[in-house]
């Protein structure tokens, strides 16, 4: 405790570049906490997503070629399938340009919700079932526009209704939650309605939800449905939620590695940054580590001097840092499931800025216990 005088004077000689390293530091593991929250994201998307559910589209493209709707019939025969239900989609904007949102279009065959991510009250499903116009709004969505139950809402497709209107109108009899996080702004409407209502592309769906009875059968399953339909003119690719998934993490390259890249180079850039600083900071203070020498402190209680006042900065720093990301993930999470800020990483950032401290603060420390007392203080004197 004798020490924390000369360590606190030590650290406010010079305010501004204690600030400095502090601020550095702080940023720093800002933003190792960040990514380390992200990094926790992405794995607890990828873990999330269902195995047990298979989107079966079009080989040739998940997106522009359709699927007829008579695949069906053949898929709900494949052994191990458990449900199977049509999913047409389609971009809709409401009111302005920019108010994008994703219209599904699914027939409501028996326990349909379980082929989704969705998660729905039974009085909604019931409502759901009975109108043809009946919509069903994400929670999100009905938050964001103010929509209620019973509201009768614009929405302006892309597609063309046997009227020649673009214009559709539903109505909303209730509201859902969805755990996958790649959409947030869906609804849901009545594919029979939607099918009958345009003028292209009917009898077409965009793919099928498939449930299989088992997780474990999913592979099995989608090889045995897309080789009902091997070279035929409607040859189909049958993917779980979780390799697909998975195959958007690895679009963006390895995950891991790029996470500890960014963080590897931002702790290089801390280190020099901090150790050429100290150094300066040594080289102020030759003629006080003079005296404090003369004092009787020997080289190592100033070599420790000088390590104390590094790690107070860092740990500090680091924990500003830190418990800055622990606020900013949560807020996040709202809108990119699963961040969040593990105790781990905490203890990790910690020990990771001791190490930061002890190696950036070893050659300064080193310089101040080798200095020799006279040779400093005539240095000072000629000065």
């Amino acid at each position: 405790m004798k020490y924390l005088p000369l360590i606190w004077s030590g650290l406010w000689r010079k305010p501004g570049r204690t600030i400095l390293i502090f601020l550095q530091v702080a940023v720093a593991f800002a933003l190792f906490g960040v990514l380390q929250g992200l990094k926790s994201g992405v794995g607890h998307a990828v873990a999330a997503a269902r195995a047990d559910l298979l989107l079966v589209h079009s080989r040739l493209s998940y997106i522009m070629q359709p699927l007829p709707l008579g695949l069906l019939g053949e898929i709900r025969t494949v052994p191990g399938v458990k449900l199977a239900i049509p999913v047409e989609l389609s971009g809709a904007t409401y009111q302005k340009p920019d108010q994008g949102i994703v219209v599904v279009a699914l027939t409501p065959d028996g326990d349909w919700p379980s082929a989704f991510t969705y998660t729905i009250a039974p009085e909604y499903l019931a409502a759901f079932g009975k109108s043809r116009t009946a919509m069903l709004v994400r929670d999100l969505v009905a938050e964001k526009y103010g929509w209620k139950i019973g509201d009768h809402i614009p929405l302006q497709l892309p597609i063309v209704q046997q009227n020649g209107s673009s214009d559709w109108a539903f109505d909303v009899v209730g509201t859902f939650t969805d755990s996958d996080v790649g959409v947030s702004h869906n609804v849901i409407v009545s594919y029979p309605y939607f099918d009958e209502a345009r003028v292209a592309k009917k009898g077409t769906v965009n793919h099928f939800n498939v449930l299989v009875t088992e997780p474990k059968l999913a592979p099995q399953v989608a090889d045995a449905i897309d080789a009902r339909f091997a070279n035929s003119s409607h040859e189909t690719k049958t993917e779980s939620l979780r390799e697909l998934a998975q195959q958007s993490m690895q679009s963006i390259g390895d995950f891991d590695f790029l996470i500890r890249a960014v963080v590897g180079t931002v702790l290089v850039a801390l280190l020099f940054a901090t150790t050429t600083m100290m150094v300066q900071s040594i080289h102020e203070r030759i003629p006080e580590l003079a005296v404090v020498k003369t004092l009787g402190f020997t080289d190592r209680a100033v070599f420790l001097l000088i390590l104390a006042e590094a790690l107070a900065v860092f740990v500090a720093g680091a924990a500003c840092g830190l418990l800055l990301a622990t606020f900013v993930l949560p807020l996040a999470a709202r809108f990119v499931h699963g961040l969040a800020m593990p105790a781990i990483v905490v203890a990790m950032g910690l020990a990771l800025a001791i190490l930061v401290a002890l190696v950036s603060a070893s050659i300064p420390a080193a310089l101040a216990a080798r200095l020799r007392v006279a040779t400093a203080l005539a240095g000072h004197r000629a000065a």
